[in-house]
């Protein structure tokens, strides 16, 4: 098995004025008219009891998003379920959406998610609160790992895939809204809107945890996947996310936000700085990146600024040189070597 090379996803600019500085300073950035530039709205939410529809509906407009008679997929995050962590995407902010999407005239909304864990999805589904947030949600919902599939091919891989069978209920939405939670991942760094897309990918043909995607690389099937469903809007669940050993296995992370756009490396990008990770170093945003949507400057941010909403996330060992800050959190400097004399 091969992998690309580390350093095709980055670019010639990017070489010449000093990587992953210039795209955290921006010195180097070429300046893009605002229309040109994807925009990502940073929306302040302190908890998942307030008007989360409303909140929603406004973001929505405010995009653009036009889904009057269309047929919206709703993907949230559904992995595990530990009543003491924070695994999966909150179900309030599911049925937010779903409310706002058919307020503003979706012929359909459906929830639809393909666990790599568990194969009951239906019993994750309602340990995690969805059967009593959202009212009639087993009508509503599809379990994509045991959808009908169509073949489609991925004609510029970046990984060693060549094709995937993908659920027949997304390739015929409208409009996939990946609802991730914000979390740290022990394998890329960061899971936001692209990686939730993995749960597209049908456990019935590629089995449980769907090492297929494993084995042809994380990164380069994150962004083949990103490529292979381009009809795409995020909405991310950042008011209580996940630091340390995510997806799974961290702990729960208040930054009392949601991270909303149609551009998803531009708001995974986002999402990292609010998480103080450096984009730059997170593969898969290399691999999927056009036109400087990791850079600074390159994102029309809307809503809060970045700065206000910063809450660092604390990393595992081998991902701290994503720290877009120099200094680490507390407890990061108690299990640092470099702090001990």
């Amino acid at each position: 098995m091969s992998f690309p090379d580390e350093r095709r996803g980055l670019r010639r600019r990017d070489l010449l004025c000093g990587g992953a500085a210039t795209l955290l300073l921006g010195s180097c950035a070429p300046r893009r008219k605002s229309a040109d530039r994807p925009r990502v709205s940073i929306i302040k939410a302190a908890s998942y009891s307030g008007e989360l529809a409303g909140t929603i509906r406004r973001a929505l407009r405010e995009h653009g998003v036009q889904v009057s008679g269309k047929r919206v997929l709703l993907k949230p995050n559904l992995v595990e379920f530990d009543p003491g962590a924070a695994i999966n995407t909150h179900p309030a902010v599911v049925y937010a959406a779903l409310e706002a999407f058919r307020s503003l005239g979706a012929a359909q909304v459906r929830i639809a998610e393909g666990p790599g864990h568990r194969r009951n999805t239906w019993e994750l589904a309602e340990a995690a609160g969805y059967f009593e947030a959202v009212p009639g949600f087993e009508s509503q919902f599809t379990d994509l790992n045991l959808d009908d599939v169509r073949r489609i091919s991925l004609p510029h891989a970046n990984s060693t895939l060549r094709e995937i069978y993908a659920p027949q209920t997304a390739l015929e939405a409208d409009l996939i809204v990946s609802m991730p939670k914000m979390k740290t991942h022990h394998w890329v760094g960061a899971t936001l809107s692209m990686k939730n897309f993995f749960g597209l990918v049908p456990g019935g043909v590629y089995g449980w945890p769907k090492n297929v995607l494993h084995w042809a690389g994380i990164p380069e099937c994150i962004a083949d996947l990103h490529a292979a469903f381009p009809k795409h809007f995020a909405i991310v669940d950042g008011i209580v996310g996940m630091e340390g050993n995510g997806p799974i296995q961290g702990t729960p992370k208040t930054a009392g936000v949601l991270v909303v756009g149609s551009d998803m490396v531009a708001v995974d990008a986002t999402c990292c700085r609010i998480m103080g990770i450096d984009p730059a170093g997170v593969r898969y945003l290399r691999l999927a990146e056009r036109r400087d949507q990791t850079a600074a400057p390159g994102v029309q941010q809307i809503g809060e600024p970045i700065a206000a909403v910063v809450t660092p996330f604390r990393l595992l060992p081998q991902f701290r040189a994503l720290r877009l800050s120099g200094d680490l959190s507390a407890k990061e400097k108690v299990d640092d070597p470099r702090s001990r004399s």
